[in-house]
């Protein structure tokens, strides 16, 4: 299970009921921010805006490439290790509405880190230093560190193990 904190709600789904749980202006902020980062070639400049006016937690030599979409509302949640790649229009959630329950949790990625273009990460997921996430998955609960994993849903690929000696194979 993904370490989130649930809120209930009644009446209207929780999501009708936004600007209770977030500042309107905070949203509009990063909204701006976002986009800004989200076209910007200068992969310096973005990290710098992440951590800036987001209060993203960002890494040295982590590489955001074109369209990464962070939570627009809860994005000071997200620590980004040291050299990971994030790729091309990921999500990184760190919320989630429903109709009766909205869930906030921290997203954590290690060092070394490779997430493939289109993925999405759910609230509450740890991804552990030189995991790699192949394109188009669905992270929906924490990657063991080494480990290769993939899918929707998620499925574990290779283990660490199976990764070095994957890797050792390779060399002639």
């Amino acid at each position: 299970m993904r370490n989130t904190k649930r809120y209930r709600v009644e009446k209207a789904n929780s999501l009708w009921q936004i600007y209770q749980t977030v500042s309107f202006w905070k949203v509009m902020k990063n909204f701006f921010i976002i986009q800004l980062a989200r076209y910007t070639p200068f992969l310096s400049m973005k990290n710098w805006l992440y951590r800036t006016f987001l209060r993203m937690k960002v890494g040295d030599k982590t590489a955001f490439a074109l369209m990464v979409m962070p939570d627009i509302m809860f994005p000071e949640k997200i620590t980004i290790g040291t050299n990971v790649i994030v790729g091309y229009n990921t999500t990184i959630l760190a919320h989630e509405y429903m109709i009766n329950e909205y869930r906030i949790g921290n997203v954590t990625i290690g060092d070394n880190v490779m997430i493939g273009a289109n993925s999405t990460i759910l609230p509450g997921v740890t991804i552990g230093d030189r995991a790699i996430v192949s394109a188009g998955s669905l992270v929906h609960k924490d990657v063991p560190e080494g480990c290769f994993v993939g899918g929707n849903p998620m499925k574990l690929i290779y283990t660490e193990e199976e990764m070095e000696k994957r890797s050792s194979d390779d060399i002639f």
